[in-house]
């Protein structure tokens, strides 16, 4: 069994916003991979279902992200699971948007969720960080992360939770490569072949015309010469 978790606020107020992008991912799972409706359990919203052969429990704490580690760490002990068991999607500044990178333990690089998952868990379990850029100055931190994404970031958005939801087979059994692999299709604009490929409903191209044959010339010679030149 294994319990992936979602870090963001609870609430429509927050729904939007880049701090909610792992809620983001675990909707998205949820929808794409048949999981039952979510219950209030462990102070979050629950679902349980399997991918592949794998059973997974599905968790989004409603604490607020400051306090994510006790929804967590109740599930954890719930489910008699280890801290290697728990796999943390989470937004991640030092990523440009919609990247995407696998960790395993380490630091909470002053993310604040994280910081309350280390507190109840400990710091060795494996995290998704989901890129969402950086606003360019620690000040301005704050106020960027509880912001929604910009219309123009939508359609990457929605790439980057395809992608996570066809990787997440390759996820559930380990394989972090094909999981990256998924979401880079998705992602990732594909090489230009250097072939322009024609519009759909365009009109074929007009084929070039064939050369013109030089016009004949009149035969100069006299009746004789012709009649000549028949028997040589």
């Amino acid at each position: 069994m294994q319990l992936w978790v979602g870090l963001g606020n609870p609430g429509a107020k927050y729904a939007g916003n880049r701090h909610n992008i792992g809620f983001m991912a675990i909707d998205r799972i949820a929808a794409d991979h048949g999981f039952p409706p979510f219950k209030s359990k462990f102070q979050g919203q629950v679902s349980e279902g399997r991918i592949g052969s794998e059973r997974i429990v599905l968790l989004k704490p409603e604490t607020f992200m400051n306090l994510s580690g006790q929804s967590v760490g109740e599930a954890m002990r719930f489910y008699k699971l280890e801290a290697g068991d728990v796999t943390v999607f989470h937004d991640e500044l030092d990523l440009a948007p919609f990247r995407v990178r696998l960790k395993q333990g380490g630091g909470h690089a002053g993310h604040n969720g994280l910081r309350s998952i280390h507190q109840h868990i400990g710091e060795a379990y494996p995290r998704v960080r989901l890129g969402v850029g950086h606003p360019g100055h620690k000040d301005k931190v704050a106020s960027y992360v509880l912001a929604d994404f910009y219309k123009v970031e939508e359609s990457g958005l929605d790439d980057l939770m395809r992608g996570i939801s066809d990787g997440a087979p390759a996820l559930a059994r380990g394989d972090g490569p094909a999981f990256q692999n998924a979401i880079a299709l998705r992602t990732t604009p594909p090489r230009n072949s250097g072939t322009a490929k024609p519009e759909v409903g365009a009109a074929p191209a007009a084929k070039p015309a064939a050369p013109e044959k030089p016009a004949e010339t009149g035969d100069a010679r006299s009746p004789m010469e012709k009649l000549l030149d028949k028997f040589r």
